[in-house]
């Protein structure tokens, strides 16, 4: 049965797994993608932290939005998220979309979050008339044209595992893709990024297309205070798929340093 349309802001569909009462680590997913994109990072987050999941609207088996929404409407759902569940802080990780979030909460909400990790993400994400046109072609035709070419815009061609990251594209309904999509449109943290004061760990794939570490992942690396930068060899877009294994230790080492607080 499908949910009915959700507001903006509000908290968002979601999965807790590990230890209760360890700290908490908040887990966004990028667009097209649902929570399952953090399924290779899990065993070990969960080994010391609580980790919290959520899919993207009309994402993941989400319930599609309402009507528009922004970056940050998206980051007021995580706070409305961790208030409902009686966490105070929390430390987050987004890969993408989801890292955009991540910043945007780092900036609305600083009490919030403890630690942040931004994977193959960016503080804008080119111009809006891109975004708008894809959000037009998708709510016009689906979400097949877009899917039809994700591998090649996540991956690099030596990559064989692509099928189940493009089949959670496939499963994603065209109005919260397009929703997405407006929302990045409107996206800029540029000039905000000396304000962003949680420890902060970048990591970039080295053959990104879509945000690579030129211009995407160095700006963020230069402009908050103290980040520190991992450029992932051989990992496209989706880093933390491609090269699951130097994107979780370069996770957990961060988390390690920065994240051992009470939840």
């Amino acid at each position: 049965m499908t949910e009915s349309p959700v507001p903006a802001g509000a908290p968002p569909r979601h999965r807790l797994d590990g230890p209760a009462g360890a700290p908490v680590v908040v887990l966004g997913p990028s667009l097209g993608t649902s929570m399952d994109l953090w399924l290779p990072q899990l065993p070990a987050l969960a080994r010391s932290w609580r980790v919290l999941r959520y899919d993207l609207p009309g994402h993941g088996g989400a319930p599609p939005p309402d009507g528009p929404f922004t970056v940050g409407d998206l980051a007021d759902g995580i706070v409305r998220l961790l208030d409902g569940l009686g966490v105070a802080r929390a430390a987050y990780a987004g890969v993408s979309l989801g890292g955009a979030v991540g910043l945007a909460l780092a900036l609305r909400a600083p009490e919030r979050v403890g630690s942040l990790v931004l994977c193959c993400t960016s503080p804008r994400f080119g111009g809006p008339e891109t975004w708008h046109a894809r959000a037009d072609l998708v709510r016009r035709g689906g979400v097949g044209p877009v899917a039809d070419t994700a591998a090649e815009r996540w991956f690099t061609p030596e990559f064989t595992g692509a099928e189940p990251y493009v089949a959670m594209l496939r499963a994603t309904r065209p109005d919260g893709y397009a929703g997405c999509c407006d929302a990045l449109a409107r996206f800029d943290a540029t000039g905000r990024l000396g304000e962003v004061s949680a420890p902060t760990l970048v990591i970039a794939g080295a053959r990104d297309a879509p945000t690579p570490p030129e211009g995407h992942a160095d700006r963020l690396a230069e402009g908050i205070p103290d980040a520190s930068l991992t450029v992932v060899g051989g990992a496209g877009h989706l880093a933390n798929a491609e090269r699951p294994d130097p994107v979780t230790d370069a996770i957990t080492a961060h988390l390690d340093r920065t994240w051992k607080g009470a939840s």
